[in-house]
């Protein structure tokens, strides 16, 4: 039995929640790489272009793979933005010690 979940955003939003369902879609599958690619240009484009849109997080709560696509065009100046504050805290602290280990020599 599939479960059906009703949105209700702007029409300006129509592309972007249907390139957002289908990323969903073909996320765990065996895909075409380069359509995949493609998909990932067209979606990412269209995030950019609706950036800062007020409907913008609800569709990406109901979008994991377009909310990771979103987090990883913004992280280069906001970082897990996203994620909660903790989470996001706590990814940064383990990447920091990891690279601190792995920069050390072996004792």
């Amino acid at each position: 039995m599939s479960s059906v979940i009703k949105l209700a955003l702007p029409n300006e939003l129509l592309s972007l929640v249907r390139l957002a369902h289908l990323l969903q879609a073909v996320e765990h599958r065996s895909v075409d790489p380069h359509q995949y690619r493609l998909l990932a240009e067209k979606l990412s484009a269209e995030l950019r272009l609706h950036q800062g849109h007020e409907a913008l997080p609800t569709l990406l709560d109901h979008f994991p793979a377009a909310a990771e696509l979103y987090e990883n065009l913004q992280y280069a100046h906001a970082g897990l933005c996203r994620a909660p504050l903790e989470m996001s805290l706590q990814s940064e602290l383990a990447a920091r010690e990891l690279l601190s280990r792995v920069g050390r020599p072996a004792a």
